[in-house]
C-alpha cells in the first residue's frame, strides 16, 4: 500500500473531476475519521506551477485534527484541463464556488485557506459565501487591481497588474476589514513576489474586525505551500490554529 493509499484508508481521501465552464478541474476531500464537527476547510493554491498536491499533507493533519478538507487544481494546473491563457481572476472565483457548491455539506462552516494568487480569490468567496465563513488563513497572499478581475492572464493581465500601486484598488481589503472571525497571516521572511506595502495593508485590513493571529517564517520564502508540505512542525503548528474550537 502507497503512503497516500494509507492516508487515504486512515482519514477517508477521496479523489474526484468535475466540469466548470469547459474545464475538467481535479480535486479532492479529506474527511476526519469520526466525521468532524460541521468544519471544512477549503484549500486554494497559488499562480504559476502550484497544484493541489502542495496542499494534500495540509490536509490530511487538518482531518487528522477533525477538520475535513475540500482542494482542486485550478484550470491549466495540475490535473486539470485548460490553458493558464483562458483563465482569470474571475474565472478562480467562479471554479471555487463550483467545488463548494458541489463537494462540501451546504451546513458546514468554512475555513477558507489561500496561497498567493488565492489570496484574492479569498476575498471573493467571503463576498459570496458571508457568515458562513468563520476562520480564514492567507499564506503569502496577493490581492489585484479591481479592473483586472476579468481581464485572461497574459500579457494584458501582467502589464495592469505591474503598475505601481495598482493593488490599492482592490476590493479584497474592504472584504477582509468586515470580517470578524478568526484569521491567521502566513508571511515568509522573504518574499520575492508580494510587494511588503500589499502585505501592510492585508495586515491591517484584517486587524480591522478579526481575530488575527500572524505567523512568520523567518526561512521561507513565497512558495509557502512548498514549505508546509516539507515541514510537519509547521503545519502542527498552523492546524492546532485552525482546528482550534470556534
Amino acid at each position: 500500500m502507497t503512503a497516500e493509499a494509507a492516508a487515504g484508508a486512515a482519514t477517508g481521501l477521496r479523489r474526484f473531476t468535475f466540469r466548470a465552464g469547459d474545464a475538467t478541474l481535479a480535486g479532492f476531500t479529506v474527511a476526519p475519521r469520526d466525521g468532524g464537527d460541521g468544519r471544512t476547510a477549503v484549500l486554494l493554491h497559488g499562480a504559476g506551477t502550484a497544484s493541489k498536491e502542495r496542499l494534500l499533507p495540509l490536509a490530511l493533519d487538518l482531518a487528522e485534527a477533525g477538520v475535513g478538507s475540500v482542494a482542486l487544481d485550478f484550470a491549466g494546473h495540475g490535473d486539470s484541463s485548460g490553458e493558464l491563457s483562458g483563465q482569470s481572476l474571475a474565472v478562480r472565483h467562479a471554479q471555487a464556488v463550483e467545488l463548494v457548491e458541489g463537494f462540501v455539506p451546504s451546513d458546514h462552516r468554512l475555513t477558507l485557506v489561500g496561497f498567493s494568487m488565492s489570496g484574492q480569490t479569498v476575498a471573493d468567496l467571503l463576498a459570496t459565501y458571508g457568515n458562513r465563513v468563520s476562520r480564514l488563513c492567507l499564506c503569502a497572499p496577493a490581492v489585484y487591481d479591481a479592473a483586472a478581475r476579468d481581464v485572461p492572464f497574459g500579457h494584458g493581465f501582467t502589464d495592469l497588474i505591474r503598475r505601481p500601486g495598482s493593488w490599492r484598488t482592490s476590493d479584497a481589503f474592504a472584504a477582509y476589514a468586515r470580517f470578524a472571525g478568526q484569521a491567521v497571516l502566513l508571511v515568509p521572511g522573504r518574499d520575492e513576489v508580494i510587494p511588503p506595502d500589499v502585505t501592510s495593508a492585508l495586515r491591517a485590513a484584517l486587524a480591522t474586525r478579526s481575530e488575527l493571529v500572524e505567523i512568520v517564517l523567518h526561512d521561507a520564502g513565497h512558495r509557502i505551500g512548498l514549505t508546509l508540505a516539507n515541514r510537519p512542525d509547521l503545519r502542527r503548528s498552523l492546524v492546532a490554529l485552525l482546528a482550534a474550537p470556534e
